[in-house]
């Protein structure tokens, strides 16, 4: 049951990564998934890394974290995805973005199935 569980937690990360990644290899073809549109210049260069760096620490966090199973390495994405998601609150409440009420709760829901997977899954703190 632990091996199932470990695949379910794995699934996110693995998802992560390949958006990290397409963001260094492909920012035109992934950005619309997002809801973003492409900026150029520093735009551009800021789009490609600090989305790539967070999809990829957020995806390869989840994948040390359930392959080494120490407790620890859950908790970076969770922050992350949370951190994100209540951005996304303040987006809305405070600056007129719209309200992405999907993509909240896909953050709380993965951020959730993480706090869940470090009491159970790991062997090592």
């Amino acid at each position: 049951m632990k091996r199932l569980f470990a695949l379910v937690v794995m699934l996110p990360g693995l998802l992560f990564i390949v958006l990290g990644l397409r963001w260094l290899v492909d920012p035109a073809g992934v950005a619309p998934s997002l809801g973003l549109t492409l900026e150029t210049g520093y735009g551009l260069s800021s789009q490609v890394a600090d989305l790539s760096a967070f999809f990829l620490v957020t995806g390869l966090s989840i994948l040390i974290a359930v392959v080494t199973r120490i407790r620890s390495w859950f908790y970076p994405p969770v922050m992350l995805l949370l951190i994100a998601a209540s951005g996304r609150l303040i987006a809305w409440l405070a600056h007129g973005a719209a309200f992405a009420p999907q993509a909240i709760a896909l953050e709380v829901v993965v951020a959730a199935l993480l706090l869940v997977a470090s009491r159970y899954l790991p062997e090592r703190e």
